[in-house]
């Protein structure tokens, strides 16, 4: 009997020590092991001058085990108020903690007792907080785990521009939905072997794969540029009793955006409405250029050798079509005698479809395409909509004369902006961008990439159509414009808008200028939608483009203009 006894222990033995013996160890392992997931450092989102307008702050969700903690007992060096703790359970533990979270000890020992495994009882707690609820050594009945708070300490400044993130941290908007492979990062992880009491086994097995944070994003964004141009935007919608403006300042030479500003423009740390999650109306609305497109027609009638700025026409304020249709001017006005210049000078639009009639319907769709309308910007933020331009063998009898004037053809605030940009480039067409560039592993600026400008019109024809734009605002209707010490080039513009159905709800007044005239450095849109005091853009949209392009010239530093200007002949 003791033989059989004796060999049935040997037999368990074996069978625990070496055919069990590796997974009975895993398992007892896997028992003490404690896993957690290391939060990736969300990159910070800044402006051209390095100006913080997105970036993430450390904080901590704090948790307790009711359960475990019902088996709480003071130990050497609880102290409260100076004195030794007397209590155990959830009243020694609530009088230990509630200092700390600002709480009635009461109330929070009232919240400790029960069966529950996990309960929060605070979020969002500061680094300096955490701090001294570890040095309480209450791991074994009380958790803090890192989370992260995003916060825009610009506030509205840019708020239609950075976007937003979600309870997650993922980007929900803006630049932060549209870069957050650049700035979540990539969390880490950690495992480790702890005791009983949540304690990590000094001598134990702990893995740790470190989080790597996530990358900062530059705009090309000037904060104090953005600021203005909001500030002048909100005060002109207040003034004329607009619905919204919108303004763009834009670097003519790289196609960088300086300001893209929405009127009531969002503060994206308040989360107690919806409205933080709409897109920019400077790419989500779109409105006929109006006006402002009659640039495009001039462009193309000079590029094509169809006219050039001293061409003379007799010019009606009614005009009718060889198919039939009659367009009108804004007003009622004798024949002039205007030249190719003075017929944007004064922004007649049935001289504009005198000039366009002799390009070919083929031809007026090609350069509308080539100056970027009819598809998306590439300025890459979310909600753009890429306007409305429908293909030439699709035009009725009227459209294939109002596109010359800006009708008929729908585009947002950037595609507008990027037509007059173009011109002062010298005819290059640059893609339009708000990040200049994404931070590597050791913090160095890495360019963004960039697609090479475009050549829509020779420069010959941008330099021609660039002194036209010159003698509206100096002989025309863009006067109000004008910004003391330097020369500008511009256009005003009154148009139809659409809603959010397509259908037309009103109308946008416009003004889109250049400055220097002669050395082109900024282009500036202003645009007004439904302005009660006035419609027209040179009246309500031209004195707040005045106001943002002097402010910008003189933040960037631009010497005034030294040569003078020499007017085309607008009559004859």
């Amino acid at each position: 009997m003791a033989g059989l006894v004796t060999t049935l222990f040997v037999a368990q033995l074996v069978n625990v020590q070496v055919l069990r013996g590796p997974a009975l160890a895993a398992e007892a392992r896997a028992d003490r092991t404690r896993s957690s997931t290391l939060l990736a450092h969300r990159g910070d989102i800044t402006d051209a001058d390095g100006v913080v307008l997105a970036t993430s702050v450390d904080r901590y969700t704090v948790a307790a085990d009711p359960l475990r903690i019902a088996d709480f007992e003071p130990r050497p060096g609880d102290l409260v108020d100076g004195e030794p703790l007397q209590e155990g359970g959830a009243v020694g533990i609530a009088k230990l903690l509630a200092p700390l979270l600002g709480r009635s000890a009461v109330e929070l020992a009232a919240d400790l007792v029960g069966t529950s495994r996990y309960l929060v009882l605070a979020k969002d707690v500061t680094p300096e907080v955490q701090r001294q609820i570890a040095d309480l050594r209450l791991s074994a009945w009380v958790s803090t785990t890192m989370t992260s708070e995003r916060t825009y300490p610009a506030g509205t400044v840019a708020g239609n521009l950075v976007g937003f993130v979600d309870a997650e941290q993922a980007g929900a908007g803006g630049i932060e939905a549209s870069y957050d492979d650049v700035l979540a990062g990539t969390p880490g992880s950690r495992e480790c072997e702890a005791g009983l009491g949540g304690q990590q086994i000094p001598t134990g097995r702990c893995e740790v794969v470190d989080a790597v944070p996530g990358r900062n994003v530059q705009l090309t964004v000037a904060r104090d540029v953005q600021w203005k141009a909001q500030d002048s935007v909100d005060r002109a919608v207040s003034e004329t009793g607009a619905d919204y403006g919108i303004a763009v300042v834009q670097d003519v030479r790289t196609g960088e955006v300086l300001a893209l500003a929405d009127s009531g423009t969002v503060n994206p740390n308040d989360r107690s409405t919806d409205a933080v999650a709409h897109a920019s109306r400077a790419v989500s609305n779109v409105f006929d250029p109006g006006s402002t497109g009659k640039v495009v027609t001039m462009a193309a009638a000079i590029e094509g050798g169809y006219a050039d700025a001293g061409t003379q026409f007799e010019v009606a304020d009614r005009y009718t079509t060889p198919n039939g249709q009659t367009f009108k001017d804004s007003h009622d006005h004798p024949v002039q005698r205007l030249t190719l210049a003075g017929i944007l000078a004064e922004s007649s639009n049935t001289g504009t479809v005198q000039v366009g009639e002799q390009i070919p319907k083929q031809v007026r769709y090609d350069y509308l395409r080539k100056f970027g309308f009819g598809e998306k910007s590439g300025l890459g933020l979310p909600g753009e909509s890429a306007g409305i331009l429908h293909p030439a063998d699709e035009w009725d009898g009227r459209t294939e004369y109002a596109v010359l004037f800006g009708q008929s053809v729908s585009v947002n605030a950037i595609q507008a902006t990027s037509v007059f940009s173009t011109i002062a480039n010298g005819g290059l067409r640059a893609t339009p961008t708000l990040v200049s560039g994404t931070t590597d592993e050791h913090g160095d600026l890495v360019p963004a990439d960039r697609p090479d400008p475009v050549r829509v019109v020779s420069q010959e024809t941008a330099d021609t159509v660039l002194r036209m734009m010159e003698s509206v605002v100096e002989e025309g209707t863009g006067s109000s414009a004008a910004v003391p010490g330097y020369r500008v080039a511009g256009k005003t513009g009154t148009a139809e808008a659409a809603g959010a159905d397509g259908r037309l709800s009103g109308i946008m007044a416009s003004f889109i200028g250049v400055a220097p005239a002669d050395d082109p450095r900024f282009t500036v849109a202003v645009f007004l939608k439904n302005p009660r005091s006035s419609i027209f853009g040179g009246v309500v949209a031209a004195p707040v483009f005045s106001e943002i392009m002097g402010f910008t010239l003189e933040h960037e530093g631009v010497q005034p203009s030294t040569e003078p200007y020499v007017p085309i002949p607008t009559t004859w």
